[in-house]
């Protein structure tokens, strides 16, 4: 006699078409589980990620019809010696799928998991539920339970994923991990200390015997830790262009994003996943810039305007930029309007830019010409804006520096997306004096925010000899004329 031993449950990954036969033999609960595994399949619309080619370049092919894994987003072998694998790519460039699809994979060598983000929103919003995230990803029949009030994940075979944020490093101190997912670390302001307490809770070897693994997805940034990271002998980078996923992206996306940064010195990091070095010399470097999305309440608003000499296709940008200082005598770069532009077009656009801020004032540079800059701007629809002449006698880096060490001090925001002002910190960071002459942009940014931060510029050293210059000394007593 012949007797059929039925499955007690559906094999984990149902095949794309299931053998009607094989299916008959199943127990009805069985039968039953796997009706229930196919529907949320079709409902869900998965594909599996990873097809056999571990060369291949993700572009539909044979029987895989949809966009997959690139060989790029493939981690090594998890047997292999390594630590930490590094997803340095641009943005768009499918960082977060990869976090997601190894995720997966690790749930089925590891029990425990550790999953952290910049804040606990990022890791609700990006990690967990984002269109690329955890939840999205999970094939039939293994997405996990998801508890965000204690920020847990319970896979089906009981592997639990802990979430953290950056915020706390201090939470990582004491749990246990065998992996770690760690979104945009580059960008923690704590990252030394989230990372030296991840590396002390990997205590815990895979079931197949491999080490603990870290795998790090983050656009890059200029930072020693990152740079120390790249350089560790237990790190696989993997550096991707944002070019690489374009068959994945939006027409919005290509639109606002690659149109914003391509052809700029960040669009190197931003786009293509670069890590920027400093320019030698230079007096701003990327770790000074901060983003903010909106400006608070500013006491004070002004146009600075470094107008070009000339009008020809060989003549400079006519620097102009809107800057405010805020009641808490913090610095606000709002918008950056540089460009070529004949004399009657800037002086238009100072004054739209003075009417669409309600700015106080246009700054332009004394020694340049305030006269010819009224005459511009009054033939150009002037409306009455008041023009503050600066007076830029010294030298161009001796009159920048004050405005550096307020960089430096963090006392300047730059409002807007990231990569909305990338052409001004190009030309910040690219500039070193005594190479040729600065910018227009950083000359009408330094115009303006000298003119605004006169009382929270860092103190000079007094020169005796200054002190002195221009005053008459008295004559002694005893040699006056009688």
């Amino acid at each position: 006699m012949v007797v059929l031993v039925m499955p007690e449950r559906p094999p984990p990954d149902l095949p794309p078409s299931l053998d009607l036969t094989e299916y008959r033999n199943w127990k009805p609960e069985a039968q039953q589980r796997a009706l229930e595994l196919l529907k949320e399949h079709e409902q869900s619309g998965w594909h599996p990620f990873y097809c056999p080619n571990p060369l291949c370049d993700g572009h539909p092919h044979d029987e895989w019809a949809w966009e997959h894994a690139r060989a790029d987003q493939r981690p090594p072998r998890w047997l292999d010696d390594w630590l930490t694998l590094l997803m340095n790519g641009g943005r768009g460039s499918g960082k977060t799928r990869t976090g997601s699809e190894i995720t997966h994979r690790a749930t089925k060598v590891t029990a425990r998991i550790g999953l952290v983000a910049a804040t606990g929103p990022d890791f609700r919003d990006t990690i967990v539920e984002g269109v690329s995230g955890i939840l999205a990803t999970s094939p039939p029949g293994k997405r996990p339970l998801w508890e965000p009030s204690k920020k847990k994940l319970t896979w089906p075979n009981g592997c639990i994923g802990q979430g953290f944020s950056a915020e706390e490093p201090d939470r990582l101190r004491g749990p246990e991990f065998g992996y770690v997912w760690a979104d945009e670390p580059a960008h923690w302001p704590l990252v030394t200390e989230c990372w030296s307490n991840i590396h002390f809770g990997l205590r815990l070897k895979s079931n197949n015997g491999a080490g603990p693994k870290i795998i790090a997805t983050s656009t890059p940034k200029p930072i020693k830790w990152l740079k120390e990271l790249i350089k560790d002998d237990g790190t696989v980078t993997r550096r991707v262009s944002t070019y690489a996923n374009l068959a994945n992206l939006t027409e919005v996306f290509k639109a606002k994003v690659i149109g914003r940064y391509e052809g700029t010195r960040l669009g190197k990091q931003e786009l293509h996943g670069q890590v920027l070095e400093d320019v030698e010399g230079a007096l701003w470097d990327w770790n000074m810039f901060q983003w903010i999305d909106e400006a608070p309440p500013l006491l004070r608003i002004i146009v600075s305007v470094d107008p070009a000499g000339t009008a020809n296709k060989r003549s400079d940008e006519t620097g102009i930029i809107v800057i405010g200082i805020g009641y808490d005598k913090n610095l606000y770069v709002l918008h950056d309007s540089t460009d070529k532009y004949s004399p009657a077009a800037w002086g238009s656009q100072a004054n739209g830019d003075h009417d669409d801020f309600s700015a106080d004032c246009i700054v332009a540079e004394k020694n340049y010409g305030a006269d010819m800059v009224r005459y511009v701007l009054e033939n150009a629809g002037h409306k009455g804006a008041r023009i503050k002449e600066v007076n830029s006698r010294r030298g161009k880096a001796i009159r920048a520096e004050p405005i550096v060490a307020l960089y430096e001090k963090k006392r300047v925001f730059h409002v807007g997306e990231r990569g909305d002002l990338a052409e001004l910190e190009d030309e910040l960071t690219t500039w070193v004096p005594g190479e040729g002459d600065s910018p227009n942009r950083l000359d009408a940014l330094v115009h303006g925010a000298t003119e605004l931060a006169r009382d929270v510029m860092p103190a000079e050293i007094a020169d005796p000899n200054k002190l002195l210059r221009g005053r008459t000394t008295p004559v002694p007593r005893h040699l006056r004329a009688i």
